[in-house]
């Protein structure tokens, strides 16, 4: 059997490898159970990443990814979580059955905006591979990604409905929480 192609070998030689990129909140984790503990001030940080490992996923992300998977491309997950969460990111895609890829998290302080960071990762990614999609469900970040000149698909599919702590529904939707958390306070 042949061996692997080097994707670094690849690179140098203009011949990169197609990859697939996508992000874990909102796009293949259902985030909507723990979104009561950033939806209001003060926000629970710690407990918001705590409740991360019971996610749901998202059949529709899932699939994408195995999609994508199927069609020999690489996949990269990009994600605006903290590095100190990687392990329990890396033991939630392994439960997902999703196949294994480079995790790239937000680095620990950073603060800037998703849209700023995601696009940053994405021209770093660019050099060894050629990205043929991005998936993230942050409107922001997916303006600014499509603006950089990346391919890129809005994922829309966990819906609008949240709830608070009590279950009750929440006045605001799964959209604007997530935009101020990962726009406003840069940290997913």
């Amino acid at each position: 059997m042949p061996d692997q192609p080097d994707p670094a070998d690849q690179a140098r030689r203009g011949d990169r490898p197609p990859v697939a990129v996508f992000d874990i909140d909102g796009v293949l984790a259902d985030v909507r159970h723990r979104l009561h503990h950033v939806g209001a001030r003060p926000k629970d940080w710690a407990a918001f990443f705590a409740a991360a490992p019971a996610d749901p996923a998202l059949a529709e992300g899932v699939a994408a990814v195995a999609t994508a998977h199927r069609a020999g491309h690489a996949i990269v997950y990009l994600t605006g979580r903290p590095e100190r969460h990687r392990a329990d990111t890396v033991a939630w895609l392994a439960e997902q059955g999703l196949p294994t890829g480079e995790l790239h998290m937000r680095v620990e302080g950073d603060r800037r905006p998703a849209r700023f960071t995601k696009v940053a990762a994405l021209r770093r990614l660019a050099r060894r591979y050629r990205i043929v999609a991005f998936v993230d469900d942050d409107a922001a970040v997916v303006a600014a990604v499509r603006a950089a000149g990346f391919p890129v698909l809005h994922a829309q599919w966990m819906g609008t409905a949240t709830s608070g702590a009590d279950g009750a529904p929440d006045a605001r939707s799964v959209q604007e929480v997530l935009f101020d958390v990962q726009e406003r306070d840069g940290r997913t």
